[in-house]
């Protein structure tokens, strides 16, 4: 079984491959996207996977845009941490639909589904059944609001701090560090994606697969290499905040207003 795998998060691409490796030992991941761009030119130029593997979002964009774009017919088994794409992923040939973080289990029993998918009726009680869940759920909870406040670990404590003195969000090596605008820094429990649905879009903007940042936190933008950009941002991190060309306009676009 050849599998494509989009995802612009490697320690979680790596994670993916691993359970996907328990899962189905006969499965190869033959690529890796980590954008749109990248995956509509890979299924441009090559034969189709018996598999798609798809985080919602990736670098350039979400990897629904790839099925706006192409006609696929591979099966494809969305992984993300929210299910605000769900409606619009069963329009696709979606099998399932796994909320992070992934387990072994779960990816075990969508694979299953796959086994099943040339079976017309079962593929087609499955979504609707899933489908009707989640209008169920969409119809009946009111959207959600930005987060305002984290705890967060500090000793044996736990302390609030609102996401107003939040400076940005680090992804590093599996471990998300949350720093204030006064330069503490706190460990938490949530991935980069996740962040990027819990806060007010207005005042934090996903930079690169390692930052989050709010505007506060922005103290100057430098033109770099082939169109990107080089962000100062304080409290200053150790690593270089580079933001893809892809990317470079929208945060002008957010940092304007």
């Amino acid at each position: 079984m050849n599998v494509l795998l989009l995802e612009d998060e490697y320690p979680a691409a790596e994670r993916l491959q691993r359970l996907l490796a328990q899962a189905a030992p006969d499965a190869q991941v033959v690529a890796h996207c980590d954008t749109v761009a990248g995956a509509v030119e890979w299924l441009r130029t090559h034969p189709e996977p018996h598999l798609i593997l798809a985080d919602i979002h990736l670098a350039d964009g979400i990897s629904l845009d790839v099925f706006d774009q192409l006609v696929v017919t591979t099966p494809v088994i969305f992984t993300t941490a929210y299910d605000q794409y769900a409606l619009q992923a069963f329009k696709t040939h979606s099998v399932d639909y796994l909320l992070k973080p992934i387990k072994l289990a779960e990816l075990q029993t969508a694979l299953q589904k796959l086994r099943q998918w040339h079976s017309p009726a079962l593929a087609a009680s499955e979504v609707a059944q899933r489908l009707q869940s989640l209008l169920n759920t969409n119809t009946s909870s009111a959207a959600p609001q930005p987060k305002t406040r984290f705890l967060v670990r500090q000793g044996e404590q736990l302390l609030p701090v609102q996401a107003t003195d939040i400076a940005w969000f680090q992804s590093r090596n599996e471990t998300v560090t949350l720093v204030t605008l006064l330069g503490q820094r706190y460990l938490v429990d949530y991935t980069l994606e996740q962040l990027e649905q819990l806060l007010d879009a207005k005042l934090f903007f996903r930079l690169n697969r390692q930052f989050i940042a709010q505007l506060p936190a922005v103290q100057r933008l430098h033109p770099w290499f082939n169109g990107k950009l080089k962000l100062d941002l304080q409290p200053a991190p150790a690593d270089e905040v580079i933001v893809s060309r892809e990317k470079a306009a929208a945060v002008k676009s957010w940092l304007e207003g």
